[in-house]
């Protein structure tokens, strides 16, 4: 169809960008400038209208559509466009709309070229022309596809110059204005260029208003709100700034300098109405008279003052005195005679451009001499030009200055004369000749007390006429002083951990001569260390390195200053510094790990170690703080002598051994703090006497067949000691007995096995009871128990309750102080070989004592058994202390249960 449809499609989305369409031949889209990759400019398939993958005809066998840009110049740069679905997004290469259209605001390009296009939207548009081909043949077309680039305001105003300067007549009228030649510039357009210009300080006398011509430009213009006045104020320093219409505006600036230039608006003015002058009627020709001055405060030409007579001067004495029409200076012209006038008036004009003149008068009055004055003449000795004698300040006294004759040309007065002015110097006169006189220094010269003295010889004769002649003296520099630092000592102080570079401070010294004897170089001592460094120009005093107040805390060096005189001189002045401590050390435990070894039971709030740490920094940064991380119920730190406790005795047998973390943390701010492990073993003390497991009773007891074999075991005694090491070896013996033969059991001191030591007959039946004492091996006393065994030798027991009455009475035991003999480790023991006669001597004799011990223990019992019928009968304590002979009335009674072995 001929036809055309413009379509017009909004993209909506965070950029804005809008398309249009005609039959699919023409598409315009729009989007800002600067946008990052993958930004959707628009759909080609959509707005063209054209069946995609996912359409109405997708079930139709229609070849895939196909989008393909037909250049890839430099319009494609900037955009991607998928070949499948037609979607145009930009590209990783940010447009840039001041770079791409910078030759006019209707620059467009073309894939790989650009030119100027009449055709844009608007005009201020940047166009970007592309070229793409929809194939397949069914959809096939050439769609021109243009994209509008909207400016973002991305470009800050600038002044082409840094210093704009603008020159104002100081008499321009109120709203004077003038146009600043260098506006701002800025590449955005629109509301996004410049709009406003304001100054940063308008010294309320300017103000700026802007102009803007048929082509949109805008020029900032100075406007002068108040009156100007060179002679005040000659030069206004401010700053212009440029703002444009952005949102947020960006701004720019440029230093604005206006000159306000002199126009001739101040006359020329005398300081004074009259001068008053005496002029002796001797002079001679050419003497200076007077010297008038005027002042006119204006610039070059309009400040120009010549000086004339006033027509009221008469004309003999404008012949008399000569005005020097520049200078203002009046000499006598011609010679004074008789007939001369003893007053003139001399009236002078200053006369400057445009000006009404100045006016002063001159008032000159002639004194007439009639005789000759004296007369003064010097010989100078010394170095003399043009009046003027130069002397070194290191001259000695009496230096000789200059002879000076005086004499009357007439020869007839008398003549004398002195020395007028002050300063070191005498005139004396010169014998022996008359009227000789010669000037001479008094005491030394010193440049930098005075540089120049100015003194007369003066001669006047008995008439009273006085001449003078004018001598001036200039002290010579010479290298007499030395350097002097403001301070002798120099006391500094820095704070450690300090940049590279640091400044110190800066010397000064002064020295009171001149030229380049005085000029000072400083430099460090050789006691210096080398990382201080001293500029020998401005005596800047730096280190170059971090100090460490730890490392070194003072510093102490000198430090010289030089003059450049010949032979230099030098002064020395010493340098102490102070490294201020910075809390840059953490406390620090001797040990990272300490162990105390102490014994149980060791009283409440005893000593068990001393915590020592240190904190290699100075003053509160150096104060450390010790506290326990764990067990603080248990234990305490003396967080100033570090001094550790515990608050309550401890007992190995329920803790062995604690693990206690200690903390300490200095006084700094910010604080710093490290830890250290503390183990504290406790050593066992034998503060626990064994324990019986086996027999649980005192009243239980164990059957024993009379046909037991000898050495066969009967029981055991089996205990236990809460205690450790020597505390906790047991030995077991048997320190009591009773039975028809109770020796025929034994212990085994180490076990605690009981065993039958000889065989049984018929009259050995009946019930035995062993008293076993279980002691451990403790020091410095050991602790033990005892426990009551009770074997009865029979067939059978036919009759328990007659067993039980018999445990119920309390044996009469006889204790035997006999201790157990157990070695800890094994012994092994060679027999000696000795002869049968003394072995069989032994033998006898023991068995004669036990037949006697046996014999006396059955007359005890029966004796005991006696007495003691009306007892009730009691259980007896399993653990019983025992002190030589066993007291078992003394003993505590608990009912315990009965049960057999």
């Amino acid at each position: 169809s001929s036809q055309h449809l413009l379509l017009f499609l909004l993209f909506v989305g965070p950029f804005n960008c809008f398309a249009s369409y005609s039959r699919a031949t023409e598409l315009f889209y729009s989007l800002n400038e600067g946008l990052p990759a993958g930004v959707l400019i628009g759909s080609l398939a959509r707005d063209l209208q054209l069946p995609t993958a996912g359409g109405q005809h997708s079930a139709s066998l229609q070849p895939p559509l196909s989008f393909t840009l037909a250049s890839h110049g430099l319009g494609g740069q900037y955009v991607q466009l998928d070949n499948r679905s037609g979607e145009l997004h930009t590209s990783a290469v940010e447009i840039d709309r001041e770079a791409l259209c910078v030759e006019s605001s209707g620059a467009t390009i073309f894939g790989g070229s650009a030119a100027v296009s009449s055709s844009s939207p608007s005009p201020e548009s940047c166009l970007l022309l592309l070229d793409v081909l929809v194939l397949p043949q069914e959809y096939f077309r050439l769609v021109k596809v243009k994209i509008a680039i909207r400016d973002v305001n991305d470009n800050a105003p600038h002044f082409p110059v840094p210093h704009i300067r603008l020159s104002v007549p100081e008499n321009a009228p109120v709203n004077t204005r003038l146009a600043i030649e260098h506006p701002a510039l800025d590449p955005d357009m629109g509301t996004n260029g410049v709009q406003t210009y304001r100054l940063r300080d308008n010294y309320g006398v300017f103000t700026l208003d802007v102009e803007e011509n048929e082509n949109g430009e805008r020029t900032p213009y100075l406007i002068v709100m108040g009156a100007l006045d060179r002679e005040t104020q000659d030069e206004y320093v401010t700053v212009i700034v440029a703002e444009d219409g952005g949102s947020p505006p960006l701004v720019g600036s440029a230093t604005l300098t206006i000159g306000i230039s002199d126009i001739n608006d101040n006359c020329p003015q005398f300081n004074d109405s009259q001068l008053n002058v005496t002029l002796y009627g001797n002079s001679s020709l050419g003497t200076h008279v007077a010297t008038v001055h005027a002042v006119d405060m204006d610039l070059g030409s309009n400040a120009v003052i010549t000086y004339s007579y006033s027509q009221k001067v008469p004309q003999p004495s404008r012949d008399l005195f000569h005005l020097n029409e520049s200078t203002g200076a009046i000499t006598l012209s011609t010679k004074v005679d008789g007939d001369t006038p003893k007053l003139h008036r001399l009236i002078i004009l200053g006369n400057g451009p445009g000006c009404i003149p100045a006016v002063i008068t001159v008032l000159v009055t002639i004194i007439k001499v009639m005789m000759r004055p004296p007369e003064v003449v010097p010989r100078f000795i010394a170095n003399e030009v043009e009046g003027v004698v130069y002397l070194k300040e290191l001259e000695p006294i009496n230096t000789p200055i200059a002879f000076f004759t005086i004499k009357d040309p007439d020869e007839k007065y008398k003549v004398s004369c002195y020395l007028d002015g002050d300063g070191p110097f005498r005139l004396s006169p010169y014998k022996p000749y008359n009227n000789e006189y010669l000037l001479e220094t008094t005491k030394p010269l010193d440049f930098e007390t005075q540089q120049l003295y100015e003194i007369s010889v003066v001669a006047w004769n008995s008439e009273g006429f006085h001449v003078k002649k004018v001598v001036k003296v200039q002290v010579l520099d010479d290298n007499d002083n030395s350097p002097v630092f403001s301070e002798e000592l120099i006391e500094l102080s820095i704070e450690e951990n300090n940049v590279p570079n640091a400044f110190l401070t800066k010397l000064h010294a002064t020295d009171a001569d001149s030229g380049e004897r005085g000029q000072v170089s400083y430099f460090l001592g050789p006691d210096a260390p080398s990382y201080f460094a001293l500029d020998k120009t401005t005596g800047v005093l730096t280190v170059s390195t971090q100090l460490d107040r730890e490392e070194k805390e003072k510093y102490r060096y000198t430090v010289k200053a030089i003059d450049s005189g010949f032979p230099p001189r030098e002064s020395i002045a010493t340098v102490t510094i102070t490294v201020l401590d910075k809390n840059d050390n953490s406390p620090r435990f001797i040990n990272k790990d300490f162990s105390f070894f102490v014994p149980e039971n060791f009283p409440g709030f005893g000593e068990i170690g001393v915590i020592s740490v240190t904190d290699a920094d100075a003053g509160q940064n150096g104060w450390v703080a010790l506290s326990v991380l764990n067990g603080s119920d248990i234990f305490v730190i003396d967080t100033g002598k570090g001094v550790l406790r515990a608050k309550i005795s401890l007992d190995r047998e329920q803790q062995s051994s604690y693990v206690l973390w200690i903390e300490a943390v200095d006084g700094g701010d910010p604080a710093l703090s490290s830890t250290a492990k503390i183990t504290i073993l406790l050593l066992d003390i034998n503060d626990n006497p064994p324990l019986v497991l086996f027999p649980q009773s005192n009243m239980s007891y164990l059957l024993v067949l009379p046909s037991t074999l000898p050495g066969s075991p009967i029981t055991e005694v089996y205990a236990v000691d809460k205690d450790t090491g020597m505390n906790a070896v047991i030995a077991y013996s048997i320190i009591g007995r009773r039975g028809p033969r109770p020796e025929s059991f034994r212990i085994d001191p180490k076990t605690g096995n009981i065993t039958l030591e000889e065989s049984l007959m018929q009259n050995d039946y009946g019930l035995y009871r062993l008293l076993v004492k279980v002691s451990d091996h403790g020091y410095p006393e050991p602790l033990h128990s005892t426990v009551m065994v009770n074997l009865f030798v029979n067939d059978t027991v036919s009759n328990e309750s007659y067993i039980e009455s018999l445990l119920r009475k309390e044996p009469d035991i006889s204790v035997e102080e006999k201790q157990p003999q157990i070695s800890i480790e094994p012994t092994h023991k060679k027999m000696e070989s000795a002869s049968c006669m003394p072995t069989l001597v032994a033998l006898s004799i023991i068995s004669l004592g036990s037949i006697a011990l046996v014999t006396g223990m059955g007359i005890y019992i029966c004796l005991r058994k006696g007495k003691k019928h009306h007892r009730a009968d009691e259980n007896l304590e399993v653990q019983i202390p025992l002190n030589g002979r066993i007291n078992l009335h003394m003993l505590e009674k608990k009912p315990m249960e009965i049960s057999n072995i």
